[in-house]
């Protein structure tokens, strides 16, 4: 990957319905130079997909929670029985394995707190590896997750 490339991307991660004459207008490449290397980035894996960008509160989902899970044990089986669960659940948005005090984090996205309570009784303490869950209710985003900072 060149300069070029990583501007590209960086113009594509704020605005992924830019026209391809726009774009190639931006990075100072033919239309057919520019467009030759999208292609490229998209097979090779760069960008592995396009997306809108919801506006969680517009569409109802007043409460983003934070959750920290820690399971029974580090075995194969909990493992994938915990991750195999969360993937089922679509109010889960995130879910990374962590070092430290507990073993995962999900960030969740919810209409209001009954409904957050309901995810959390119905469905997240009944995951039979988990041993312990601790809630962290979000009260207001200082600043989300945008694009990756890209080298100029």
């Amino acid at each position: 990957m060149d300069r070029l490339d990583y501007k590209i991307l960086s113009i594509l991660q704020k605005d992924g319905q830019i026209s391809m004459a726009r774009l190639s207008e931006q990075v100072g490449l033919s239309l057919s130079a520019c467009h030759r290397r999208v292609k490229i980035l998209e097979s090779d894996g760069m960008i592995s997909h396009y997306a809108a960008r919801l506006n969680r509160k517009r569409i109802g989902l007043e409460i983003q929670v934070f959750i920290e899970a820690k399971l029974t044990s580090q075995r194969r089986d909990d493992i994938a029985a915990f991750e195999s669960a969360i993937a089922e659940m679509p109010e889960v948005l995130e879910c990374h394995l962590i070092s430290g005090e507990f073993d995962y984090v999900m960030r969740v996205a919810a209409r209001n707190t009954e409904d957050y309570e309901t995810l959390y009784r119905e469905r997240l303490t009944l995951i039979p590896s988990v041993a312990q869950m601790k809630t962290l209710l979000c009260l207001s985003t200082v600043k989300e997750f945008r694009g990756f900072h890209l080298p100029a």
